[in-house]
Formats: C-alpha cells, sequence, structure tokens
C-alpha cells in the first residue's frame, strides 16, 4: 500500500504525498529545495521528537529516519518519495524508481588503505566496510580471495590496527584518511543525493507526484545554472 491516502481541505480532496527524508545535512538540504517552490517546511524546523510531520495544506507527510532506512520505507510503500544518498541506494539494492539526481551531499565510494603496501595485488584481500553489498559487487570479478569484514564506524581503523588490508567507505574532503596516513587507492564511483519513488506510488499518486517532482528538477537546474 502507498504512503498517505488523501486529505480533505475545504471540500477538495487533497492527494497527499509521504515523504522519507533522511535524518541530518541531506534533510537540510531537501527542505531548502523544497522551500524554494513554496512547499511548506515548517514544521520540520519545529525543535520536537517527533518523527513524523504534516504540511500544513496537508499535500506532504514528511517522515524522519536513518539514511539507511530511507529505501527501505519506500520499498514496502509507506513512503511515497525518498531523498537518500545514491551510496545507500547501492548498497541497498531495492527496486525504486530513481527519478533525479539533487547534486548535493557529494562523496566518492573510494578504496583507501596504504598505497605503498600495494594492497589490492595480494592473493587475499581483506575489506573492512559498512558497505558490504557494494564491496561484495565490486570485488566480486577480481582475481583475488576476499574476506569482507562488517564494520559500523571509524573503518579508517581497519589498516591502521591490522584488521584489514584496505576499507571501502565514503570520502569527502579525505581529512580523516590524511590524518590516518591513509590515501585513496582507486576511486569506484562518485554519488550524491537521489529522489526515488515507489514504483505503485508513481502510478497511483503520478498527477500529485510529477508535478513535484517536475518543480524539483526545475529548482535543481536553476540551481546549477547560477553555480549555487
Amino acid at each position: 500500500a502507498a504512503g498517505g491516502a488523501g486529505h480533505s481541505r475545504g471540500g477538495c480532496a487533497v492527494t497527499q504525498i509521504t515523504i522519507a527524508m533522511a535524518k541530518g545535512r541531506l534533510a537540510e538540504q531537501t527542505m531548502e529545495l523544497m522551500e524554494a517552490l513554496g512547499i511548506d517546511v515548517s514544521p520540520l524546523k519545529e525543535k520536537s521528537r517527533k518523527l513524523v510531520f504534516e504540511s500544513g495544506d496537508g499535500r506532504f507527510r514528511y517522515i524522519m529516519v536513518k539514511p539507511s532506512d530511507v529505501p527501505t520505507y519506500v520499498d514496502h510503500g509507506v513512503a511515497d518519495v525518498g531523498i537518500v544518498g545514491k551510496d545507500t541506494l547501492m548498497e541497498e539494492n531495492r527496486p525504486l524508481y530513481e527519478m533525479l539526481d539533487l547534486g548535493f551531499g557529494k562523496c566518492r565510494i573510494c578504496v583507501c588503505g596504504y598505497a605503498e603496501q600495494e594492497p589490492l595485488k595480494k592473493a587475499h584481500i581483506r575489506v573492512a566496510t559498512k558497505y558490504t553489498g557494494i564491496a561484495g559487487q565490486v570485488f566480486a570479478t577480481r582475481g583475488s580471495s576476499i574476506e569482507i569484514i562488517k564494520l559500523n564506524g571509524s573503518v579508517e581503523l581497519g589498516p591502521v590496527i591490522g584488521l584489514s588490508d584496505v576499507i571501502l567507505d565514503i570520502v569527502e574532503s579525505g581529512a580523516t584518511l590524511r590524518a590516518n596516513g591513509l590515501s585513496v587507492i582507486e576511486e569506484i564511483c562518485t554519488c550524491s543525493a537521489r529522489l526515488v519513488v515507489n514504483r505503485v506510488s508513481l502510478k497511483t499518486k503520478e498527477t500529485a507526484i510529477r508535478p513535484f517532482i517536475d518543480g524539483m528538477r526545475r529548482e535543481v537546474e536553476r540551481r546549477k545554472e547560477l553555480g549555487l
């Protein structure tokens, strides 16, 4: 079932879109985009421990979740739309429609370690990462045997203390790598925030979802032209 059925405002039925938003910086940047389109995100700015919010006109319901959970909510249809990083989408690998690259939250997925040790030439490579799915795909076609070690935080520690030969992680500035004497050995891909849609919702709520996506696309393109 798709999230949020519909509300009646002033005698007219309003098709409500439920949006799963990744807590933190991505949500803030998404709110800026939506505000530029005249969408009411004011409930999200109130100091509150609530996790579900609704716009004043009833057109939007917002659920604030951990980034890694956004694809799950959208896949199960309790959210119609999700805003989350491409890295999370690749890791979760769920059957969602990826509609728009929002252009912010940019980072790179990289294999990192002590470059001078040439760790990728080893016969057996130990990879520390929280992205076990991506790591499995990246290393599946290589000749070496691979051991993937799941870590949820401070993956840079892997090579430093000898737990792993390399790490696979997202890299933004690279400052943490440099602070620990590590460097990028191989760049896998670049990532940014994406707008994804539940497949059923796109059909059942197309008249509400399509204009929302088109508006977001225009605003993203406008900002790109202005160099924002």
